[in-house]
């Protein structure tokens, strides 16, 4: 069974079962529950303050854009001035006939600077 847990700045009343509200730092909620079961997956969708959190702390295993064909000329960016660069390498894509594209990045390996000569 799945459980679910929630990040907000505000106390939420749960009516569903296995469900609980993150206390604290959710950095560091991400990160007990990560070294609890490592073998579970975390998903994050629809908050990209969480999201930004995340990717600035090294937590994010995957990212998964769905990139639409409209420029809205406004709204929240994901990615915003602030800590990065974050490199990425491409694991899976796909296009839609409605023309939607599903993006599935991981982090890549990037070689050490220091060690350079």
């Amino acid at each position: 069974m799945t459980d679910a847990r929630s990040s907000c700045r505000v106390a939420l009343d749960f009516t569903w079962r296995n469900s609980e509200q993150l206390q604290g730092d959710f950095v560091a909620g991400v990160k007990a529950l990560k070294a609890e079961d490592s073998d579970k997956n975390i998903a994050v969708t629809g908050s990209v303050s969480v999201v930004r959190g995340l990717l600035a702390a090294g937590l994010l295993d995957e990212l998964r854009l769905l990139v639409h064909p409209i420029v809205l000329g406004r709204g929240l960016r994901l990615f915003e001035d602030g800590p990065g660069p974050f490199p990425l390498k491409l694991v899976q894509a796909q296009t839609f006939t409605t023309g939607v594209m599903d993006l599935l990045y991981a982090p890549a390996d990037v070689p050490d600077a220091s060690n350079r000569k």
